[in-house]
């Protein structure tokens, strides 16, 4: 299966559906995922870590598939602001804007900024994506939380 491209800076990572709510903030204290973002924050200097930009930010966690044994790992964290957050997470982001809770034309925008790419690009993109996703939504996926395995306070939830 085709790895991300690796010349965008703002790609999509969409989750398997069988991977849904399985994530760090759920599996460790309120203070642990506190201190992890916070020093996310802090790593990227309080601002996004990819476009730059300052303001709001969320901690977003940075995985990787081994498509052939179905592990989903946890390499880390980055600083995101709302744009490039919503970009990572097109699935849902396309759900809020259908309810009006966002403008989605402005995240396609962002997207061919911050890659210097056409929406014609963006579009094909985001095409490959979900297919990426279609195939790996249909496997039960191993969660490694690698070097963070040690904080896990939690069980993950069984499917």
């Amino acid at each position: 299966m085709k790895k991300d491209n690796p010349t965008l800076k703002l790609t999509i990572e969409l989750v398997p559906k069988t991977s849904w709510y399985n994530n760090v903030r759920k599996v460790v204290s309120p203070a642990q995922w506190d201190k992890i973002r916070k020093d996310s924050y802090k790593n990227y200097n309080f601002k996004c870590g990819i476009c730059n930009a300052e303001g709001r930010l969320s901690c977003h966690e940075i995985w990787e598939y081994d498509d052939e044994k179905y592990i989903q790992k946890l390499t880390g964290f980055i600083a995101l602001c709302t744009n490039c957050h919503n970009i990572k997470h097109i699935g849902l982001s396309q759900i809020l804007a259908n309810e009006g809770k966002l403008d989605f034309v402005k995240l396609i925008e962002h997207f061919c900024k911050i890659n210097n790419c056409s929406v014609e690009a963006y579009e094909e993109y985001e095409k490959n994506a979900f297919l990426v996703w279609g195939k790996r939504s249909k496997h039960d996926w191993t969660i490694d939380f690698g070097d963070y395995s040690n904080i896990i306070t939690k069980k993950i939830d069984a499917k």
